[in-house]
């Protein structure tokens, strides 16, 4: 007997079963495949390592001869930029292994199959517990058209040892587009067939369409509005498909205790409970921000309740980072989505040339910070330049505790750092 069950070894499963031991839970996971999830070893990790190795590569052919530095003869050994990237990811899972072990939590390698209720317990593969955590995560999406078995998916792509002549993306959001930097820089030709008509999603239009024209100075060709009926139509060596991934549910028993779904998402509220008392849902599997980082705080709210301690999650202050090169970051509402909403917004546009520290490292690329307000109140932030993955963090701490531009204005920002452009934006609102 168990206090309780985690389905799922990802971001939300292995933080989840971190705080529980710590909590004195007795904690059983599951996981069938390798702890950390996608994101650790088919997603977020093992991309940044190869799209690090890209931009290295970039500066070696030519970009750092604006600051002076020469290379000569620059070349990639793409197998062994992958042998980075699997060392990086395998050190990592192992940490995570290690970090449970020490800590009590007990993993079972199977698939979890929840088997039902009994006697006020929850019955996961003949394992009890009275209180269950689902973390099962999120699979690619696939579209229904000819020859969609001979594509890959990001799994395969991060596996692949050699740089292929031509890849045709199907897909221009975060993950077609960082695949899309990654191998045009490594000396692939890259063509992105996206069906809408801009590229990133819901990011800020502006920056979407700033970013589709460095890449495509770059050398990537862009087809907007495009749909895509076969994959021998695109006529590359490979094609990846990137549209997107829904939460992993099927299989998993859920109608074995009345849990209830939309849309194959695990509807859970703001304390991440589901529709079963005693039963809570983090990660991918809800389908609410199918991100790592908004998993962890997930887990930290299930766990939080679980263990009687009152935590509701914020969506309203969510980061999104492209890390392309240019990265793109942006969080909360843009100034076309808050209009859509009825909030009379304004937006401060500042061009990223303000940072001294900025204009000192990425000279002749294009950067822009913009700050969506509600009268005084920060409801959203967009950015397009490097580092601003690492910026975006510093306004999801500002919007997150609700302060107002004139407490952001009294922010001391070490100098010179890129982060200064929040404060410049905001003595310019």
């Amino acid at each position: 007997m168990h206090d309780l069950i985690i389905v799922g070894g990802g971001p939300a499963g292995y933080r989840a079963a971190e705080l529980a031991a710590g909590e004195n839970l007795k904690t059983l996971l599951f996981e069938e495949r390798r702890l950390g999830g996608v994101c650790l070893n088919e997603g977020c990790i093992p991309s940044k390592a190869l799209l690090f190795s890209a931009k290295l590569y970039d500066y070696a052919k030519g970009g750092a001869a604006s600051y002076g530095v020469t290379c000569n003869s620059a070349a990639i050994d793409y197998a062994a930029a992958v042998r980075h990237k699997d060392k990086a990811v395998d050190l990592l899972v192992g940490s995570i292994e290690t970090s449970l072990t020490k800590k009590g939590v007990e993993i079972i390698r199977e698939r979890a199959a929840i088997q039902g209720r009994d006697k006020g317990v929850f019955v996961v593969n003949s394992h009890r517990a009275p209180s269950l955590l689902l973390c099962s995560g999120a699979t690619p999406t696939l579209p229904p058209i000819a020859g969609i078995e001979s594509a890959m998916t990001n799994r395969e792509i991060l596996a692949l040892t050699e740089i292929p002549e031509t890849l045709a993306i199907v897909g221009g959001g975060a993950a077609g587009l960082e695949m899309a930097s990654l191998f045009n820089s490594v000396g692939c030709k890259v063509t992105v067939y996206e069906m809408l008509d801009r590229i990133a999603g819901t990011f800020d239009r502006e920056i979407s369409g700033m970013l589709q024209g460095i890449c495509e100075r770059r050398g990537i060709v862009f087809h907007l509005n495009a749909k895509v009926n076969g994959i021998s139509e695109l006529n590359a060596d490979k094609v990846l498909v990137s549209i997107g991934r829904k939460p992993s549910t099927e299989g998993l028993g859920l109608e074995n205790i009345n849990v209830h779904t939309e849309r194959g998402a695990i509807v859970t509220d703001d304390f991440m409970k589901t529709s079963q008392p005693g039963v809570y849902a983090a990660g991918d599997v809800n389908g609410k921000s199918m991100l790592a980082h908004t998993a962890y705080r997930e887990a930290e709210v299930a766990i939080n309740n679980i263990c009687g301690k009152k935590d509701m999650m914020d969506y309203s202050a969510i980061p999104s980072v492209i890390y392309t090169n240019p990265e793109a970051a942006g969080i909360g509402e843009t100034l076309e989505s808050a209009i859509a909403k009825g909030i009379e917004a304004r937006e401060t546009k500042l061009p990223m040339g303000y940072s001294g520290r900025y204009l000192a490292e990425n000279e002749g690329m294009d950067g822009i910070c913009k700050l969506v307000w509600d009268r005084n109140r920060l409801v959203g932030a967009h950015m397009l330049g490097n580092p601003c993955s690492e910026v975006i963090s510093t306004l999801s701490a500002v919007m997150h505790t609700k302060m107002g531009a004139e407490q952001i204005k009294k922010i001391v920002f070490p100098h010179p750092t890129v982060a200064e452009i929040v404060k410049e934006a905001v003595y310019h609102a």
